[in-house]
């Protein structure tokens, strides 16, 4: 009764979102920054989806999870960022307990899936790389889409337990949740019994979603570097360990961070830390990937200069 009596509390007042409330000089900077880098979040995003979609080029399983990537970039921060943006703006903070559920269950998901898809890509890049004659038979279309769904699957099935888990503990009638997100860390940080359960079962979420991906990608970017180093030309070899570079750099930025926030106990994070560090996975990491991902791929600068000169009518050379 105690804790139905408490989660009705919380459904009826809802939470708030202290965010950097305690840094009021610092939130009016923090809202044009992120605005702008929301902004080109969209902006980037966008251009890779509809590039990928209209160029028959680019209709290959490296630009199929890439577009995939994207959409999840733009979903899981539309999903964060007003919510932040207005939390910057406005003097009151608060979300409602719906708003917050829903956040946290479409964020998780959103999240829980981009933590798996990059190791499709990265298996995608080792058969280009090191069974490139095997390539159009391992990487076929049926079997993308195959590992697109499984990435989709995994992130929602992961989501309905983790999310659910922390929504029932009771918040003994404190609702000021110092984050700028609903998160699972900061939900069960804000409950006043042991949690010991919550977290072991967040723990090994998080060793599935993030410690095996990772090391996945880094054994499949071992074999990558090894067939790189045989490359005759030391021109090709140093543009194929700069895409490389460019692909690892994404991976230590979203997982290096995440890894930070869900793999130490709820409630031995201060109050700061965990703050600017999800600031990098919800905003910078996405608003990279599309520079990352194709700033050094000429094949699709030359597909992106032939798109925008058709629409804008003006010959790129």
């Amino acid at each position: 009764m105690w804790m139905m009596r408490n989660a009705n509390e919380s459904s009826l007042t809802g939470f708030v979102l202290l965010g950097f409330s305690n840094h009021p000089r610092l939130q009016k900077a923090l809202f044009v920054v992120i605005l702008i880098l929301y902004l080109l979040t969209i902006l980037g995003n966008t251009t890779i989806i509809l590039v990928s979609h209209l160029e028959p080029k680019l209709h290959m399983p490296m630009y199929f999870s890439l577009s995939h990537l994207s959409f999840l970039d733009l979903c899981f921060t539309s999903s964060v960022i007003p919510q932040l943006l207005v939390n910057l703006w406005e003097p009151m903070k608060t979300i409602t307990y719906g708003g917050c559920a829903v956040q946290l269950y479409v964020s998780h998901a959103l999240g829980s899936t981009e933590c798996v898809l990059p190791t499709v890509m990265s298996y995608d890049r080792y058969v280009a790389v090191c069974r490139p004659l095997h390539y159009t038979v391992l990487m076929h279309p049926h079997l993308c889409m195959i590992l697109a769904s499984m990435a989709w699957l995994s992130g929602v099935a992961t989501t309905l337990v983790q999310s659910t888990l922390p929504l029932q503990l009771p918040f003994c009638g404190h609702h000021q949740v110092d984050h700028f997100i609903c998160e699972v860390p900061v939900l069960i940080k804000l409950s006043c019994i042991d949690t010991t359960f919550n977290e072991a079962e967040l723990f090994v979420a998080s060793i599935l979603f993030l410690v095996v991906p990772v090391s996945f990608i880094l054994v499949s970017y071992g074999y990558i570097a090894q067939a790189v180093w045989q490359i005759k030309s030391t021109s090709g070899r140093q543009k194929a360990f700069g895409t490389c570079f460019s692909h690892l750099m994404v991976v230590i930025i979203f997982y290096g961070t995440i890894i930070f926030m869900y793999l130490q106990p709820a409630k031995s994070r201060s109050k700061d830390q965990g703050k600017f560090v999800s600031l990098f996975y919800t905003v910078v990491t996405p608003m990279l990937n599309p520079l990352l991902y194709t700033l050094r791929n000429k094949e699709f600068k030359g597909v992106l200069k032939k798109v925008l000169g058709n629409f804008l009518g003006v010959n790129f050379t």
